[in-house]
């Protein structure tokens, strides 16, 4: 059926029941070795490793199933799948850099993202330039003859600086510079990239496409065919895949995609303005909020919020801190998002800027909404707070 809404999609995409017996889910392949039954076969598979299965590493049915329902999800021509978040933002950047290229980074990206580019791409001979991701158009004036990748997250996932992504990617098109989107935090029912000029998207498929805190997955798609290829051969020469289980875990996930975001966007909207009104609270840093510096691009581009946003609170004595954490009961503290659970984590976004400065004096807090009711975790965070003003 055509012209179905995403939502549709997310049910449908992926899933041929008719090829598997009438079975509702794609089976899970447990493979490695594939066997050809002539030599012609054999040779046909070495011509077109990439559109049949060919090797498990390369792709098996449960492979194409995810890729296929990403692609069809975000708008994109096909998907390229890999073992994390991380994975798929390393293989989307060394598919499109080499030995002497200019690369800009957003000064808000993900710590992981920026460890990547300052310890790998840059020993490679990568020049490696960080922006400010409010720069909008202003980019211009960073993009040089040989700028290969503009790498953008909007929202930043400590900060949330929205950026201004029509801007940014008509700029780098000038000089013929690949633009590549973290699209975790809105998913791609919230913020559609190759609608506002992206040409390569990118998923942490660990968080909101799978769901559960369950499995380690990334999901690269790709704007058009050659994009697809170029990534496509990257992760085949580096050996980039997921794990069958953890595929399955992702196309699990995206069936409830949709009723998980709403709840997810519902929750944290409600979490941020009982926190904004709290006296221990000085800002909080969400996007859909008309309070927030970005919100006019973030209502103008998104379609919605996901559960992630950050608080921040008035300097205190680490000791404080210890006794507002360590005993919450329904907020959990760790790394990750996108899960059923509610978190909190602290942060330290001075610690990893380098082309901004970080200047706010109070403690940043990211909090993730998870699917728990919002009034037992108000009442979970105002047990926090009275803990925090205990120990002052």
């Amino acid at each position: 059926m055509k012209d179905v809404t995403k939502d549709t999609i997310l049910v449908h995409a992926g899933r041929d029941p008719r090829a598997n017996h009438g079975i509702v889910n794609p089976p899970v392949y447990h493979c490695s070795t594939v066997l050809f039954p002539t030599l012609d076969a054999l040779e046909e598979g070495d011509r077109n490793p990439h559109d049949i299965v060919n090797y498990g590493r390369i792709g098996t049915p449960t492979t194409f199933a995810f890729e296929k329902a990403a692609a069809e999800l975000e708008g994109g021509y096909r998907s390229v799948n890999t073992g994390s978040g991380l994975a798929a933002i390393a293989t989307a950047l060394t598919a499109f850099t080499k030995t002497g290229d200019h690369v800009l980074i957003t000064d808000s990206a993900y710590g992981p993202t920026r460890r990547f580019v300052k310890e790998t791409l840059i020993p490679y001979g990568v020049e490696v330039e960080f922006f400010d991701p409010t720069v909008g158009a202003g980019i211009s004036s960073l993009l040089k003859p040989n700028t290969s990748v503009v790498f953008l997250e909007s929202p930043g996932s400590l900060t949330f600086e929205i950026q201004d992504v029509p801007a940014i990617a008509a700029a780098a098109r000038t000089v013929g510079a690949t633009v590549l989107l973290d699209n975790t935090w809105a998913t791609p029912l919230f913020f559609r990239p190759f609608d506002h000029g992206v040409d390569v998207s990118i998923h942490a498929a660990t968080k909101y496409m799978v769901g559960h805190a369950d499995a380690m997955l990334g999901v690269v798609t790709c704007r058009d065919e050659a994009l697809w290829t170029t990534v496509k051969k990257a992760a085949t020469r580096f050996g980039t895949c997921a794990g069958p289980d953890d595929l399955f875990l992702g196309l699990r996930g995206l069936r409830t995609l949709a009723v998980r975001m709403r709840q997810h966007q519902e929750s944290a909207l409600i979490l941020a303005d009982w926190l904004a009104a709290r006296p221990e609270v000085t800002r909080v840093l969400h996007p859909a909020r008309a309070d927030f510096p970005g919100h006019a691009l973030w209502k103008r581009d998104f379609t919605g919020s996901s559960g992630l946003f950050s608080i921040v609170v008035k300097p205190a004595p680490r000791a404080a801190l210890a006794a507002m954490l360590d005993d919450l009961e329904l907020f959990g503290m760790g790394y990750s998002w996108g899960g059923f659970e509610s978190l909190i984590l602290p942060a330290r976004p001075a610690a990893v800027r380098s082309a901004t400065r970080w200047t706010d004096p109070g403690i940043v807090l990211r909090l993730h909404a998870g699917l728990e009711h919002p009034d037992d975790l108000i009442r979970d965070l105002d047990n926090a707070f009275r803990r925090f003003n205990d120990a002052l």
